[in-house]
C-alpha cells in the first residue's frame, strides 16, 4: 500500500446521549474573623503598584478625567474620589473592611468616636426629635445628648433599666426617631439586650444605634440581632495600640427609612422628600436602600468636615489585622483578674460580666461566647483614698483616660470622666468613691496580678480602721 494510499474509514462508536447536566454549584466557604480581618475589602487601587497593604494617599483632592466626569461625580452619577473630606483611597479601604467584619453593607469613617456618634444620630435626627437612649453610657455621649443637641432643638431621655424593655417602652414618644445604647457599657461592663432593645425600636418603627467600642465586631456585631447601625470609637480596640483617633459608622440592610409615623407623616424626611441639592430628588430616589449612609457621608460628615486623617486610617487599619488576636488575650486575662479580685478581701465589688455575680452574666453568655471583654469596675473597701493609694502604687497600669490599649491602663471615673455627675448619677452609674477602671492589657496576666496585689496593700493601709480587714473580720466572728 502506497502511502498515498487513503485508509478506510472504521465505524466510530455509537455513544449514548448524555442529558445536559448543570455543573453543581459550589459556593464559597465564608472565611473566618480573623482571615476577613488581613483581607476583607482588599480590592487594591486602580493605577497603583500592587501594593499590598493600602498605601497612605495624602492628596487633598483628584485630578477628574474630564469635565464630563467632573460633573458626574459630583451629581453621584460616577463613582470616583472627589476630595479627602468626603472620601480618600486610603479611608476607603479601611471603610470596606470595617463593614466586613461588622456583617454591614458599607461603611463610613471620621476623625474620633464622638463625631462617629454625633454623625450617625445626626442623619436620624432634626430639631423637634426625640431620642431615647441608655442611662449607661460614656459621659461624653451624654453631654453630646444634653447640651449640645439640646442646643439643636432636639430632646433626649435616658433608660434607667436598660435591660428591661417595657423600660424603653415606657419612654417612647410620638417623635421618637432612634434609640441609642452601649452593647458593653463603660465602666460597669454591663451586656446590652441587643434584639430586645431592636424590636422595641421596630414596633415603633424607628432604628436602633449601638456603640460596639467595648465589644469590637470579634465580640459581637449587633446588626446580626437586630441593631441598624453601629458606631466605634476606632481610637480603642480597632486601633488598639494608643497611636490614632479614629470613628467609624457602619450601616445594616433592611431597615425602612421611607416608613411613616402613625399620623402619616414622614419619620425621616430628610431621605425621602425631594432636595434642591439632588436635583429635586430624594435620597431614597436617588440610593433607595443606601439612602441614609450615602446622606450621613455628603450631607452630614463631608458638612461638618470631621474627617479621619489617611494616616490614621493606615494606623487603625494595621490595628485591626491583629484585632482577634489582641482581644481574644484581653478577654482571658480580665476575666481571670476580675474573677481573683472579686475574692480579694480588700475589695468591696468587681463588674465583669464574666462573673456568675454579675446582673449580666447570662446576656454575656448568649451574646459574648467569645469574652466578655476587658474593662471592669472595681471598687475598694477603703473609699476614694484607698483608690488614689492603689493607682498611684500600680506599675504595670497606665493611669490615663482612654481603653482598648494593648497597655493595661487605670482611672479613677468619680474625679474624673463622672466628676460632673450627681452622687445619685454616680450611685446609679455603679461610680462609687472607691471605684477604679481597669482596662486590662495583653501583658502577662501573671505580671499584673502583681501589680494589682502590691497597690492592694498599699490601698488597704489607708482605709479607716472601721473598714479594714481587721475590723471586717471582727465584725464576720460577732
Amino acid at each position: 500500500m502506497s502511502a498515498q494510499t487513503a485508509l478506510p474509514s472504521l465505524p466510530q462508536p455509537v455513544r449514548p446521549v448524555q442529558p445536559a447536566v448543570a455543573p453543581p454549584v459550589v459556593r464559597p466557604r465564608p472565611y473566618g474573623f480573623t482571615t476577613q480581618q488581613v483581607h476583607a475589602g482588599d480590592a487594591g487601587v486602580p493605577g497603583g503598584h500592587g501594593d499590598r497593604v493600602a498605601p497612605i494617599h495624602v492628596s487633598a483632592g483628584f485630578r477628574f478625567e474630564d469635565s464630563a466626569s467632573a460633573a458626574a461625580r459630583f451629581s453621584g452619577e460616577e463613582d470616583g474620589f472627589v476630595y479627602s473630606r468626603v472620601a480618600n483611597p486610603t479611608t476607603a479601604a479601611l471603610e470596606r473592611r470595617l463593614a466586613a467584619l461588622e456583617g454591614g453593607t458599607e461603611a463610613l469613617v471620621v476623625g474620633s468616636g464622638q463625631a462617629a456618634i454625633t454623625t450617625a444620630l445626626l442623619g436620624l435626627l432634626q430639631a423637634g426629635d426625640h431620642l431615647l437612649a441608655s442611662d449607661h453610657l460614656y459621659e461624653g455621649s451624654r453631654g453630646l445628648f444634653e447640651e449640645n443637641f439640646a442646643r439643636f432643638g432636639i430632646e433626649v431621655d435616658f433608660v434607667h433599666d436598660h435591660a428591661d424593655p417595657a423600660a424603653w417602652r415606657r419612654l417612647l414618644r410620638p417623635t421618637t426617631r432612634v434609640l441609642f445604647a452601649e452593647s458593653l457599657s463603660n465602666p460597669r461592663n454591663e451586656v446590652l439586650d441587643v434584639a430586645a432593645v431592636s424590636g422595641v425600636a421596630h414596633a415603633h418603627g424607628v432604628p436602633l444605634v449601638v456603640d460596639n467600642t467595648l465589644a469590637t465586631p470579634y465580640l459581637l456585631r449587633p446588626l446580626e440581632h437586630g441593631a441598624d447601625v453601629v458606631v466605634h470609637s476606632a481610637s480603642k480596640f480597632l486601633s488598639g495600640h494608643g497611636t490614632a483617633l479614629g470613628g467609624v459608622v457602619v450601616v445594616g440592610t433592611g431597615f425602612p427609612w421611607q416608613g411613616r409615623a402613625p399620623g402619616g407623616d414622614l419619620l425621616f424626611p430628610q431621605l425621602a422628600e425631594p432636595s434642591a441639592v439632588l436635583g429635586g430628588r430624594s435620597w431614597l430616589d436617588l440610593h433607595g436602600e443606601r439612602a441614609y449612609a450615602e446622606h450621613a457621608r455628603h450631607a452630614v460628615a463631608a458638612r461638618f468636615g470631621p474627617v479621619l486623617s489617611p494616616f490614621n486610617a493606615f494606623l487603625v487599619q494595621q490595628g485591626v489585622e491583629t484585632l482577634s488576636l489582641r482581644v481574644a488575650q484581653h478577654c482571658r486575662s480580665a476575666a481571670l483578674l476580675a474573677s481573683w479580685l472579686e475574692r480579694h478581701p480588700a475589695v468591696a465589688g468587681v463588674d465583669h460580666a464574666s462573673l456568675a455575680s454579675s446582673p449580666s452574666h447570662l446576656r454575656a453568655r448568649r451574646y459574648l461566647p467569645r469574652g466578655s471583654g476587658s474593662v471592669l469596675a472595681v471598687t475598694l473597701r477603703g473609699g476614694a483614698p484607698a483608690a488614689r493609694r492603689f493607682i498611684e502604687s500600680l506599675q504595670l497600669f497606665s493611669h490615663m483616660t482612654h481603653l482598648g490599649d494593648v497597655r493595661s491602663l487605670v482611672v479613677h471615673p468619680a474625679s474624673t470622666t463622672h466628676a460632673h455627675r450627681t452622687p445619685a448619677q454616680r450611685e446609679r452609674a455603679g461610680v462609687h468613691p472607691g471605684t477604679v477602671r481597669l482596662s486590662v492589657g495583653i501583658e502577662d496576666v501573671e505580671d499584673l496580678q502583681a501589680d494589682l496585689r502590691r497597690a492592694l496593700v498599699a490601698a488597704e493601709l489607708v482605709t479607716p480602721h472601721a473598714d479594714s480587714l481587721e475590723g471586717a473580720a471582727q465584725d464576720g466572728a460577732a
